[in-house]
């Protein structure tokens, strides 16, 4: 069995193992592949194991031996999946690996937003506490999250870790349902409609897949629902705010700030106006990436490769 990985990179890039796979047959891993170099590289492939690197239905056309598609993420939208159903190739994702480091990320990006942590630090290494004339100082105002309001857009796996630790810290728990999150009764968790979500909330988190329904979901009227003192977190896909309404909205002071994992454009273009926006905190979509999170991507993107072999193929999203 040929086995191909075009991108493995962000995957491993050199503590995790490819053993697994080199026992299910031939095995060539690519750490990156240019888009003119997919079809060079997998002419030969009856697996394809792909992150970003995209399968249009014109390179699947070109590609006679494939067989199988493994995704090395949850995220399918890379792979032309109706293409690929045509073709009887099934494709497979990977959809719960990330759902404690996802959910621990967003708390790493509220307690920031909440305390400022890297500026009060910089302060003190830029001599400011050494020259204050008390014993402490603060650059920026500090928020308790205890009996704050969290709206959580979307309550699946990771959604439902969100609320959990929301919880754990006192606060009130507000949620509206995507198209994969249907309203279910979890304790401490308050169902609503989006309107009332986001004028209520002081923290708004993103948990919802990007579809034709939610792309630009968070624009310029929903963002003036919000208060003038909430954050807005995204770790889902950058697709699901309108980038330069978000802009605008932070840099007027409409809302308080904002924490983004993901950016409608990965890389951005340097004229992304998020760049530039005020009390915007911007990270290079890595939530889902700590070495425990990518073991467990490593393990269940080797069962499914397991799986299709032994005619019995999971996680088949088309």
């Amino acid at each position: 069995m040929n086995i191909v990985v075009l991108d493995g990179y962000t995957l491993n890039p050199g503590d995790l193992s490819w053993e697994r796979l080199e026992q299910m047959g031939s095995l060539t891993v690519y750490d990156r592949t240019a888009p003119e170099l997919i079809v060079e590289r997998a002419i030969h492939a009856e697996i394809v194991l792909t992150n970003k690197t995209p399968l249009t239905a014109a390179t699947l056309e070109k590609l006679p031996n494939l067989r199988y598609i493994a995704v090395l993420a949850t995220g399918y939208n890379i792979v032309d999946i109706h293409a690929a159903r045509e073709k009887g190739i099934p494709v497979s994702n990977v959809p719960t690996y990330g759902t404690q480091s996802v959910a621990q990320f967003v708390f790493a990006m509220i307690l920031e937003l909440c305390h400022n942590i890297g500026r009060h630090d910089a302060a003190v290494r830029a001599g400011d506490w050494s020259n204050s004339i008390d014993f402490c100082f603060t650059k920026s105002p500090l928020i308790e999250l205890s009996g704050k309001t969290i709206g959580l857009i979307g309550l699946g796996k990771i959604g439902t870790q969100t609320a959990r630790i929301a919880t754990a810290m006192d606060m009130r728990v507000l949620a509206v349902g995507s198209g994969r999150s249907r309203p279910q009764p979890m304790e401490g968790v308050e169902w609503t409609d989006m309107e009332t979500l986001l004028k209520e909330s002081d923290i708004v988190s993103l948990h919802c897949p990007l579809t034709p329904d939610t792309e630009q979901l968070i624009n310029r009227q929903r963002l003036s629902w919000m208060k003038p003192s909430a954050f807005l977190i995204n770790t889902s896909r950058g697709g699901l705010i309108q980038e330069q309404d978000l802009a605008d909205a932070l840099n007027e002071q409409a809302i308080a700030g904002a924490a983004l994992d993901v950016l409608s454009v990965e890389p951005p273009s340097a004229n992304n106006p998020l760049l530039s926006a005020r009390n915007c905190i911007i990270t290079p979509h890595i939530a889902w990436a700590t070495q425990e999170a990518r073991a467990r991507l490593m393990e269940t993107s080797a069962d499914n490769v397991s799986a299709f072999l032994e005619g019995r193929p999971v996680n088949v999203v088309n």
